[in-house]
């Protein structure tokens, strides 16, 4: 048996001992009782939980375990006055009293890192010689990442306000100048002020957006 087999059979082992749901409570944290957050409390986010919020953020499933999104979590006092100008004017006071405004981003030229990340096959040679095919995978993966974070931010017991409104072209100068990376959106991070919180706004019904063929 080869040591890829090896870990395949180990990572099955490990499947089969999972709980086969999350109980209520857990469904509560990421679900039903989860907001978007416009107010915060005046309460500091540790940096090694950001360093775990992306150790979970990148275990769930990427095209091709690609992992494109990129992200910059500012949180010191000049990182919100360099972030100030891009922001539209409704986002601004929010952003700027939340602990953590993370931009969400992805990379166009992700498939540098293919060997690296997907040693099973050549999948750098594919991207890397479309690059239409590259910038839709990386935006539709990097997108997927983003969600992905928000619920393992969640977990961790805190709180998220995922926002539009900005000047990309003015992030994309300001905090991701020198790379490749391209701003997706941002999300402010920390723990919500439960008094700002909204009533929960009107959902679908299943009929209405879903269907079974």
């Amino acid at each position: 048996m080869t040591t890829t087999q090896e870990e395949t059979s180990a990572a099955f082992a490990l499947m089969k001992k999972r709980v086969a749901r999350l109980d209520d409570t857990g469904m509560d944290l990421l679900f039903h009782d989860a907001r978007t957050c416009y107010g915060w409390l005046n309460k500091r986010v540790p940096e090694v939980l950001l360093h775990r919020l992306v150790e979970l953020t990148l275990l769930p499933p990427t095209s091709a375990n690609s992992s494109p999104a990129r992200f910059v979590f500012i949180s010191t006092p000049e990182g919100k006055e360099k972030l100030r100008p891009c922001l539209s004017s409704g986002n601004i006071d929010k952003s700027m009293a939340a602990p953590v405004t993370a931009i969400v981003a992805y990379d166009p030229e992700f498939w540098r890192q293919m060997d690296r990340l997907f040693p099973h096959g050549d999948m750098k040679t594919m991207f890397e010689q479309s690059p239409t095919m590259a910038e839709q995978a990386s935006f539709r993966n990097g997108s997927m990442m983003g969600a992905y974070m928000i619920m393992a931010a969640r977990s961790l017991g805190l709180d998220c306000g995922p926002m539009s409104g900005f000047d990309a072209e003015k992030v994309n100068e300001t905090f991701l100048s020198g790379t490749s990376y391209k701003s997706n959106f941002l999300c402010n991070i920390g723990y919500g002020d439960p008094a700002t919180v909204k009533v929960r706004g009107p959902k679908f019904a299943f009929s209405e957006i879903a269907s079974i063929a």
